[in-house]
C-alpha cells in the first residue's frame, strides 16, 4: 500500500514543481472554495471524531484540538487563501557570480518533493500542510491520528477533488487512513520516495521518528515555554502578558507552562498574579518557596513536582517557580526547556539583552507573549511545523522552509583546467 503511494506522490512531485505560481495559486483558491462548499460534510466528519473521542475520555486539551467550528474551517480555508498571496520561493535565485574560470554560477531555490507528515488530533494541519506543500511544489504524504480519521478523509477528499478538476493528480496529496501503527514504521522507511518527515504530536513520536526513520527528521513543536519575571517590571503589563501567554490558548504548544519570578518581587507579585489565575481558572503547581507565598492566594494551588517542570501541561495548568535572578532564570530553562520559546518580561535594557543573547531557543521574547511563535503572527502565513532543532529549519516553518537548492552553472564550452 505505502509503496504504491510513495510511488505516486514521487511521480506527482515532478509535475508539481514544474508549476508557475498562478497554476498553484488557482489550485490553493479552489481548495478554500471547496472548503466552504462542502463545510457540513467537514463538520459532520468532525463530530464523529468529536463524538468518539469523549467516549474515550480524551483530555480537554485535546478536545480542543481536534474540534472544528464553522468559525474555524471559515478560518482555514482563509488561511488557504493567504498562502495564495505569500511569495512564491519556487525558482528564487539565492545567490550567483561569476568565478574567475568563468562558470557563471548560482544557487536556485527547488522543491524538497516529497514530505512525509505525521500528526494527530489536529485537523487543521492537514490543510495548513497541503496547501504550503502545494505551493512550494511539493507533494505530500499524510498520516493523522486516529482520533481525526473521519474528519481527515473528508478534507483530503476535498483537496483531491481540487486536484483533480485543475488538472492535476490526486496523488499529490495523500493520506494513509487505516490507524495501524505497523504503517508508520513502514513509512519512516520509505527513503526512496520521501525527502523529508515532519512529525507533529508528543515526546514519544518524536523519539520513534528520530530513532528509527531513514529519512531526514524535522523535530519540534514540544513546547515547555518559560516567562522570566525580572526585578524590574511593570507589573500590570506583565500581569497582562502572562495572562495572554497561559490563558489565550492553553492547548497551544506555544502556550506558557513554566513562570520563573525574581525572589526581589516575589512576595508582592505572587499574590496578585494569584487574582488573575483565579480569574483565568489557572491552577497553579508551586515549588515550595512559591507555595508559602500562594497558599493563601485566590487561585488553586498545588505542590509542583519535578516532572512538572519537564512535560507540557497543554491545559490550564502553570509551574510556578522562584528564581533569585536572571542567571538561575536561564539555568532553569536550559534544564528543562524544549528550545521552544522563552520571554523575559523587564524595564531593563541590559537584563533584556542578557536574556536574549543566552537563551539558545527557537523563539525568544522581550515584553511579549510566547503566543507569538506560529506562522501566521510571523507573516509566513499557515506553518507546517515549529523546529526546535537547528537544521534544516528552526521556529516556524513556512515556504522557504520546504525548499532546497540547487546549484546551477553556466559555461561557454567550458572545460575544468
Amino acid at each position: 500500500m505505502l509503496e504504491q503511494m510513495g510511488k505516486a506522490a514521487k511521480a506527482a512531485s515532478w509535475q508539481l514543481a514544474q508549476l508557475s505560481t498562478s497554476q498553484k495559486n488557482q489550485v490553493l483558491n479552489h481548495i478554500a472554495d471547496l472548503l466552504e462548499t462542502e463545510n457540513e460534510v467537514i463538520l459532520a466528519a468532525n463530530q464523529q471524531d468529536m463524538d468518539h473521542a469523549r467516549g474515550q475520555s480524551m483530555s480537554e486539551a485535546l478536545l480542543d484540538r481536534l474540534l472544528l467550528t464553522p468559525e474555524r474551517l471559515n478560518a482555514i480555508a482563509n488561511d488557504v487563501r493567504q498562502v495564495c498571496r505569500l511569495a512564491d520561493p519556487v525558482g528564487q535565485v539565492i545567490d550567483g557570480q561569476l568565478l574567475d574560470n568563468g562558470l557563471q554560477l548560482s544557487r536556485h531555490r527547488v522543491p524538497l518533493g516529497v514530505i512525509g507528515v505525521i500528526y494527530e488530533a489536529r485537523p487543521n494541519v492537514t490543510i495548513d500542510v497541503a496547501s504550503l506543500c502545494l505551493k512550494t511544489g511539493n507533494a505530500v504524504i499524510l498520516r493523522g491520528g486516529k482520533e481525526t480519521h473521519h474528519t481527515n478523509q473528508a478534507m483530503v477528499k476535498v483537496i483531491q477533488q481540487a486536484l483533480e478538476q485543475s488538472g492535476l493528480p490526486a496523488a499529490a496529496v495523500q493520506s494513509i487512513n487505516r490507524p495501524d501503527r505497523e504503517l508508520v514504521a513502514e513509512l519512516l522507511k520509505m527513503d526512496r520516495y520521501v525527502d523529508m518527515l515532519i512529525p507533529r504530536g508528543g515526546a514519544g513520536l518524536h523519539k520513534l521518528c528520530r530513532e528509527q526513520s531513514t529519512i531526514p527528521v524535522i523535530t519540534g513543536g514540544i513546547g515547555v515555554c518559560h516567562t522570566y519575571v525580572d526585578e524590574n517590571i511593570n507589573t500590570e503589563k506583565a500581569l497582562e502578558i502572562i495572562t495572554n501567554a497561559k490563558g489565550q490558548r492553553p492547548s497551544a504548544c506555544n502556550s506558557l507552562e513554566t513562570l520563573l519570578v525574581n525572589e526581589k518581587i516575589a512576595a508582592g507579585f505572587l499574590p496578585i498574579l494569584s487574582t488573575k489565575m483565579k480569574e483565568q481558572r489557572v491552577t497553579l503547581h508551586a515549588s515550595a518557596s512559591a507555595m508559602v507565598l500562594l497558599k493563601d492566594g485566590p487561585a488553586t494551588v498545588v505542590e509542583v513536582v519535578e516532572g512538572d517542570y519537564c512535560d507540557e501541561w497543554l491545559s490550564l495548568d502553570m509551574n510556578v517557580e522562584i528564581v533569585s535572578d536572571i542567571y538561575q532564570a536561564i539555568d532553569h530553562i536550559r534544564t528543562y526547556g524544549t528550545a521552544h520559546s522563552d520571554a523575559i518580561l523587564t524595564e531593563s535594557l541590559q537584563q533584556a539583552d542578557y536574556f536574549v543573547r543566552h537563551v539558545d531557543s527557537a523563539a525568544v521574547y522581550v515584553n511579549a507573549s510566547t503566543r507569538f511563535t506560529d506562522g501566521g503572527q510571523f507573516g509566513l502565513g499557515a506553518e507546517v511545523a515549529v523546529s526546535t532543532q537547528k537544521l534544516h529549519s528552526r521556529g516556524p516553518m513556512g515556504l522557504d522552509a520546504l525548499t532546497t537548492y540547487k546549484w546551477i552553472g553556466y559555461g561557454d564550452y567550458l572545460p575544468r583546467s
